[in-house]
C-alpha cells in the first residue's frame, strides 16, 4: 500500500494550478460551468476630481449569462462626506446596474461597528452574524437583498 504524507505548508504554484483544474473538473461533473468574475462599480469625486467614495463588487458569469448573486466587496464614503447621501447613491447606482444585468440578489459583509444600520435602511436583511470577529469584539455581519 502506498504511503501518504501530510505536510503543513503552502501549496506551490503548480499545486495550486492543479487544485483549480480539479475543482473545475468536479464542478463540470455536476453540470456547473466555469465562472468568471466581472468587477462593476461607481466612483464619486469632488469638483477637483478627488475620490470621495466608491461602490464595487463582483458579478459572476458563465457561458449562459450572469449568476443570480452579486458580491458587494466595497462601499466607502470618506469620513468628511458621510451623512450626505453619497453612500446611498453609490449603492443605488450599483444595484440598478447589476439588476439590469439580470442579477437577482446582492450580498455584502460589514463590520458590526461600521454599517449594519445603513444596510437595513437600504432594504438589506442580515443572514449571518459572527460575533467577536474583530479584535475589538465586534461582529462581522452578512447582509443580502433581493433586487
Amino acid at each position: 500500500m502506498e504511503t501518504i504524507n501530510f505536510t503543513s505548508r503552502p501549496l506551490t504554484d503548480a499545486e495550486y494550478a492543479r487544485e483549480q483544474v480539479a475543482f473545475h473538473q468536479h464542478d463540470a461533473e455536476f453540470g456547473n460551468l466555469p465562472q468568471t468574475a466581472e468587477r462593476h462599480g461607481f466612483v464619486a469625486t469632488d469638483d477637483n476630481g478627488k475620490m470621495i467614495g466608491c461602490s464595487s463588487g463582483l458579478a459572476y458569469k458563465t457561458a449562459k449569462g450572469y449568476c443570480n448573486y452579486f458580491f458587494l466587496t466595497d462601499l466607502l464614503v470618506e469620513k468628511e462626506y458621510r451623512g450626505q447621501g453619497h453612500g446611498k447613491k453609490l449603492l443605488e447606482l450599483l444595484e440598478k446596474e447589476i439588476k439590469d444585468l439580470g442579477v437577482k440578489y446582492i450580498w455584502a459583509w460589514t463590520a458590526g461597528f461600521e454599517a449594519p444600520g445603513f444596510y437595513e435602511k437600504m432594504g438589506y436583511t442580515e443572514f449571518i452574524r459572527m460575533e467577536d470577529w474583530y479584535a475589538s469584539g465586534h461582529a462581522s455581519v452578512g447582509f443580502k437583498k433581493q433586487l
